[in-house]
């Protein structure tokens, strides 16, 4: 009896031994992957990962305040920009549970000089199918950032413009008026400022006790990390500073990664909504609402809940997989959306699943070779901007693409004739006729042709 004891021990301790090692493993692989990341100046932030309620993985990287040498931490709160939709939309169901609010309110009622208003329900707005004109597209879009907003003084902005489609019929982009809506229908039902209000409905109920709406009052007070930008193909720069009022409601919500994964646990154990609530905002029908991306993702065999965004000196993805339970946020203070491919990565390797390591070109291309991938290259309507026009250009070492209206993408270098943008993290190849010369360009999964009567 005793040496049966004694061999059972054993073997439980063994079988112990190499969970430990498999975890470590996995630790070490994504902590190797995320290296070329944070040495290129393409990630500095935190990631935390769980699955099945245990934390597999979790580590901060680079410098919260690059000029006094402040480091980034687990604790350190980030900008978290269009994943602030998630708790706009959830205070919002909060007021539904209460009996304050209908899914099927008109709008009009809360913003009468609205045009449309009598058309648009509550649900469009959470589903991002109101058919508003969008703040963000507006010509003054980046003074509105440069004052202190309210939700009023945002959707003044749009008061009297028609609206662009019929509510509910589809969804075109995301509509961050929509969103500003939210917040002051949150304000009239309260009698809260927003960030009052989304503090009493979610975050204290959540225990996100490190979150916060930035109305630019708290800021300072918060330690919220500061945003930088990419600059050329391998620098960083402080980014141009907001008032994040001007994003109320769609993108101004700061919080930790670890707070963040509170509210998805919280979420997805259907412990702060009603079940009616959460079924609506978990619904599979609709690909896009209520903050998040509810698709099914061959990668993974499985419906994933994901969102991301970018705003000023910051990018975020969260990413939710069902099945194992595992829930893996990625919170970065340099404005870059390789936050997302970084999350589904560590998802990949976590799941056992194949995945691509980001490695810059060393040595980089001669700016010889780099002046023959310039040209003008034509795509076509499904394009991210219809019918565009997107032009390399090359000055001295660094290849660039300029897009219709003037901005541009630094490309890092990964191969031959193979690049990332890094503004938007996109896979970028120059595709050559027979002579060598340039004859196409993929993006992604886009393809443009070559005009070779254009510089």
């Amino acid at each position: 009896m005793f040496l049966r004891m004694v061999a059972a021990l054993l073997s439980l301790a063994l079988l112990a031994s190499a969970a430990l090692a498999q975890e470590r493993s996995r630790a070490e692989r994504i902590d190797a992957y995320l290296q070329p990341y944070v040495q290129s100046g393409n990630f500095s932030g935190a990631v935390l990962a769980k699955e099945n309620g245990k934390v597999v993985f979790e580590k901060a990287y680079g410098l919260a305040d690059r000029e006094h040498k402040v480091p980034n931490t687990m604790d350190t709160r980030f900008h978290v920009a269009s994943v602030s939709m998630q708790f706009t939309a959830a205070a919002v169901l909060r007021l539904v549970d209460e009996g304050q609010l209908s899914l099927d309110m008109q709008v009009g009622e809360f913003a009468p000089r609205i045009k449309g208003g009598e058309k648009i329900m509550v649900r469009d707005l959470l589903t991002e199918r109101s058919g508003l004109p969008d703040i963000n597209n507006l010509p003054e879009y980046n003074d509105i950032l440069q004052q202190h907003q309210t939700p009023a003084s945002l959707v003044a902005k749009i008061e009297g413009q028609a609206l662009l489609f019929e509510p509910g019929s589809k969804f075109l982009h995301e509509e961050h008026s929509a969103y500003n809506l939210l917040a002051l229908i949150v304000e009239k039902k309260t009698g809260l400022p927003f960030a009052s209000a989304v503090e009493r409905l979610v975050f204290r109920p959540a225990r996100m006790e490190a979150s916060g709406i930035d109305d630019d009052s708290n800021a300072g007070g918060a330690k919220i990390a500061i945003g930088y930008q990419p600059e050329g193909i391998y620098g960083v720069s402080r980014a141009t500073e907001i008032h994040w009022s001007g994003k109320t409601g769609n993108a101004s919500v700061f919080t930790t990664v670890g707070d963040e994964t509170k509210w998805v646990e919280t979420l997805f154990a259907g412990q702060l909504l009603k079940a009616s609530s959460r079924d609506a905002m978990l619904d599979t029908s609709l690909t896009v609402g209520y903050g998040w991306f509810k698709r099914s993702n061959k990668r993974f065999d499985e419906t994933t809940y994901s969102m991301n965004g970018r705003a000023p000196g910051f990018a975020s993805s969260v990413l939710y997989l069902p099945k194992e339970k595992m829930s893996v946020v990625v919170f970065s203070n340099i404005y870059s959306s390789a936050t997302t491919t970084i999350g589904y990565d560590i998802a990949a390797i976590l799941g056992g699943l194949p995945y691509e390591t980001f490695h810059p070109s060393d040595p980089p291309p001669s700016a010889a070779d780099l002046k023959t991938c310039t040209g003008t290259f034509q795509f076509g309507a499904d394009f991210y901007q219809a019918n565009a026009q997107l032009e390399v250009i090359a000055q001295g070492q660094e290849l660039s693409l300029r897009w219709p209206g003037g901005s541009v993408s630094p490309l890092i270098p990964v191969g031959l004739d193979q690049f990332v943008d890094r503004a938007y993290w996109e896979q970028v190849k120059i595709e050559r006729d027979a002579a060598g010369q340039p004859a196409g360009l993929a993006y992604g999964s886009f393809h443009g042709t070559a005009i070779h009567d254009k510089k």
